[in-house]
């Protein structure tokens, strides 16, 4: 009876090896494209801001009218716009973007309900991702700050994908700005209170790397001062 199991179970490792190994190289080729389509596009825009936000924002919101105005008023200062390519907040940085004629990226990702790209993301700039971990790497490496706004699961991944990367000193230190105090002062309390003054898990020296603004012109004026202040545009690693 044992040996029939044991032999039982060497077959199933067997197939399960031999299925995995063929899953494995096809995932790697792809892995390898997404990252050398990505590098080759973004390495030709400069230095740009990734903004983040909710899908579900919906134009009229003064979150969404917030989001094209900065984008707008970021183009003028020099940068492009990097957004997730979606609609919501994503549509309106790319909209503001687009219409103060800067550069306009969408960085798209293949989802089951099937994430259609919005219409104000430059033809040339838009990259459609299978793995999130790829599209990570985008997002950052060429960021020169990153801008939040209210938003869900995946705005608080990105906050605190970025806020790791910066206090491991993976990357470089650069402005990671949380647009709305309604929004996002919560957050930082429990973070302040909780994580830090109760539980000790992280130090007073990590809140720091976090700006909460209200108004488009803090934003726009806090990243404006920081790369006045000696520090200089290059991609991230």
């Amino acid at each position: 009876m044992q040996k029939r199991f044991n032999k039982k179970m060497q077959l199933r490792e067997k197939s399960w090896t031999t299925e995995l190994k063929a899953q494995s190289s096809w995932q790697i080729f792809k892995v390898m494209s997404e990252f050398v389509e990505g590098f080759e596009k973004l390495n030709k825009i400069g230095p740009c801001i990734s903004i983040f936000g909710s899908a579900r924002t919906t134009e009229g919101n003064k979150y969404y009218d917030m989001a094209v105005e900065l984008a707008k008023k970021l183009v003028e200062e020099g940068y492009g716009i990097i957004t997730g390519g979606g609609p919501g907040i994503m549509e309106a940085a790319n909209r503001g973007a687009f219409e103060a004629g800067g550069k306009s990226v969408g960085l798209n990702i293949d989802l089951p309900h099937e994430q259609e790209p919005n219409i104000y993301i430059d033809f040339d700039k838009l990259i459609t991702f299978k793995y999130f971990f790829s599209r990570k790497v985008m997002f950052v490496k060429y960021a020169q700050a990153f801008v939040l706004f209210p938003g869900g699961l995946g705005t608080m991944d990105e906050f605190f994908e970025c806020l790791t990367l910066i206090q491991t000193r993976k990357i470089d230190r650069f402005p990671v700005i949380c647009v709305g105090r309604d929004y996002w002062e919560g957050l930082l309390e429990w973070m302040q209170q909780t994580m830090l003054e109760k539980f000790h898990n992280i130090d007073q020296e990590d809140l720091k790397l976090i700006t909460l603004v209200d108004t488009v012109d803090e934003a726009v004026e806090f990243i404006r001062d920081y790369y006045r202040a000696e520090h200089p545009l290059k991609p991230n690693f």
